[in-house]
């Protein structure tokens, strides 16, 4: 075999070698990065599902206390949901009423106290951030 013959053989194997790997490289790129859509995909659909879950367990607890406005599990469950969804202000009237209705309970009491710091605070940063 003549040295320009080994020359292009050299030259055609670097090329194919080239090629697959780039080949591979971007087929590697594409389902990661169609992997990472997934995966944020599923992350924003699971927190969206969530948020709708909270607003219709919000709802029922509604719906409860105006047939019984002194259901303690109802109010329970609202002041937990106003809670997880960071709804401190709402979660300050049925606190107060369960404070109400038994106040011998300290928990209660220390709760709304601390209900009312939260939505205090939250208060002074949003006013603060509208000062900016």
């Amino acid at each position: 075999m003549s040295d320009k013959k080994k020359f292009k053989m050299i030259i055609t194997l670097l090329s194919a070698t080239a090629f697959l790997g780039s080949t591979i490289v971007g087929i590697y790129s594409m389902l990661a990065g169609s992997t990472r859509q997934q995966v944020e995909a599923a992350s924003t659909t699971q927190t969206a599902s969530i948020e709708q879950q909270l607003v219709e367990q919000e709802k029922g607890f509604e719906r409860v206390l105006e047939r019984e406005p002194e259901n303690q599990f109802a109010l329970q469950g609202l002041v937990d949901t106003r809670l997880k969804m960071e709804d401190f202000e709402g979660a300050i009237a049925p606190m107060e009423k369960l404070v109400e209705l038994n106040p011998e309970q300290q928990e209660y009491q220390a709760l709304l106290a601390a209900i009312e710091q939260q939505a205090t605070n939250r208060n002074s940063v949003k006013s603060g951030s509208e000062n900016k």
